[in-house]
């Protein structure tokens, strides 16, 4: 059995009911539910939510939501891994074993169905713990500086400061679209962003990160922009 699991819980107290506020003329994590459906890759697509208009929107836009996600897993402090660990064990303990495991977050309206395809052919290629979607950071973050109280600036690692961008390694970051996993994994609640996983590169222009106003501003230009170029070709 293969599942998806969306988490959406309803306490979102930046952008206040994040998970359906209206993006690009549908609740935000329709987006989502329809990339899931599109791959094909998926028996259910479950989203987990203790909200009961968050739920309704959910099954107006094609999942199920068998459960209500307990208060304990519904607060700030929640983490990813025990959200679907609860899911898997709802699964199990109603006789089906799901066997991979793919979160999908309810705000990544830049998801595309064929991304989640590629991560579950990863997966299943390297026979590894996680398949998840990374993109390559802007600029090197051998050179990066913090603030200091005096209103200075100093280097996190002096050793690049005059490094060539070029001779330093490039690094990725987590792209807080979807984490493919194996139900072993996800119960054992093994490291995602370790050795025993490997990365579904996306192009930057497709990751935003949508936690504050800004960020969902941007994500909206982001969108439009995206759009255009699609009607142009």
């Amino acid at each position: 059995m293969r599942l998806a699991v969306i988490p959406a819980r309803g306490g979102s107290k930046r952008i206040p009911r994040k998970n359906i506020k209206l993006f690009g003329g549908k609740p935000m994590i329709a987006w989502s539910i329809e990339a899931a459906l599109r791959s094909g890759r998926f028996d259910q697509v479950v989203v987990s939510t203790d909200d009961a208009e968050i739920a309704d929107v959910a099954r107006a836009c094609g999942a199920t939501v068998p459960f209500v996600r307990p208060a304990d897993l519904s607060n700030d402090h929640a983490g990813t891994i025990p959200v679907i660990q609860h899911a898997i064990d709802w699964f199990v303990q109603r006789g089906q074993t799901p066997d991979t495991v793919c979160c999908v977050y309810a705000t990544a309206p830049f998801v595309q169905h064929e991304d989640i395809q590629r991560g579950l052919d990863s997966l299943l290629l390297h026979d590894c713990d996680y398949a998840f979607a990374v993109t390559s950071y802007a600029f090197p973050i051998q050179r990066a500086v913090h603030l200091l109280e005096n209103g200075r600036v100093q280097m996190f690692d002096h050793r690049y400061e005059t490094t060539r961008s070029q001779d330093l390694v490039e690094a990725y970051h987590d792209a807080g679209q979807f984490y493919w996993g194996t139900a072993t994994a996800w119960l054992e609640a093994r490291p995602i962003f370790g050795e025993g996983s490997v990365p579904v590169i996306l192009p930057r222009y497709r990751v935003q990160d949508i936690d504050t106003p800004e960020d969902w501003l941007r994500a909206e230009w982001l969108f439009k922009a995206i759009q255009m170029e699609t009607q142009a070709q």
